[in-house]
């Protein structure tokens, strides 16, 4: 599970914009955005740089604490 879609909200970025940056199509981010598709480590990489967030903003742990 990712939290891309509550990043890019909390930033007031738009899919389209991160699609664009990311070299991505608007459907394949809006998969990653709805949990539907993950995106390969190197995509979270360079979401987290896109988005100026730690690759871990962008992870769901699936360690309880």
């Amino acid at each position: 599970m990712n939290r891309i879609k509550e990043v890019v909200k909390q930033k007031g970025i738009k899919q389209n914009w991160l699609a664009e940056k990311l070299g991505k199509s608007y459907n394949m981010v809006n998969s990653y955005a709805q949990n539907r598709r993950q995106p390969s480590l190197e995509d979270l990489f360079k979401i987290a740089e896109i988005l100026d967030v730690d690759i871990k903003d962008l992870i769901v742990s699936n360690k309880e604490h």
